[in-house]
């Protein structure tokens, strides 16, 4: 496990992306649990893309045009579906010692974490490309090596989203306490969603 890899997949994972924003969203709006739900959510969003390298399918998408903007409009379209849900649940942001209309299911908040990272052709392209800079595939169990690499690189994203929703989460209490802050925060979140979308949307191979 090369120092490089490390620091590569800890710059990665912190840096601001749709996982981050959707793990914030769920700290601001329902609390700390909720927020380390979201972080497991994305982090098992990895798995499949992790799967896609080593069975190849991201050659497939990296040749494909029309596999990959299938992929990616799909994914534009669930973040725009992330959006007006954002906007919709006008009961998520609460004062503390209220209660919201009722406890958002956590499949429900993995699920949604492990779609957003699903439908990011982006991502399987990423492991595609910076995988195999740290396996030589000419040495004995070298598909181990590649599982195991990103398994480390989605411990480190959950790590890194929980630790930026447990932050978000400490600081609640004083945000949505403050008159018109719900509102704000909750068409703050759902352009970061549409911002998002509209990136990946002109996002070439």
């Amino acid at each position: 496990m090369s120092i490089a890899f490390l620091l590569t997949t800890l710059v990665v994972a912190a840096t601001p992306g749709t996982g981050v924003v959707y793990t914030l969203a769920a700290a601001l709006s329902r609390g700390r649990r909720a927020s380390v739900v979201a972080a497991l959510g994305c982090a098992l969003g990895i798995v499949p893309h992790l799967l896609a390298t080593v069975t190849g399918v991201a050659a497939v998408l990296h040749a494909s045009a029309t596999a990959f903007q299938v992929l990616k409009y799909a994914g534009v379209a669930y973040l725009l579906y992330m959006a007006w849900a954002t906007l919709r649940d006008k009961e998520a942001l609460v004062v503390p010692g209220e209660e919201a209309a009722g406890p958002v299911p956590a499949g429900r908040v993995i699920l949604r974490g492990v779609l957003i990272n699903i439908l990011n052709p982006k991502l399987t392209l990423f492991f595609f490309a910076f995988l195999p800079q740290f396996v030589d595939p000419a040495e004995a169990g070298a598909l181990l090596r590649m599982l195991l690499l990103g398994g480390v690189f989605m411990l480190v994203t959950f790590a890194v989203f929980a630790g930026y929703g447990v932050l978000a989460a400490s600081v609640r209490s004083h945000v949505i306490s403050r008159p018109g802050v719900s509102a704000w925060l909750r068409r703050s979140f759902a352009g970061s969603f549409v911002a998002l979308g509209a990136k990946l949307a002109f996002t070439a191979r």
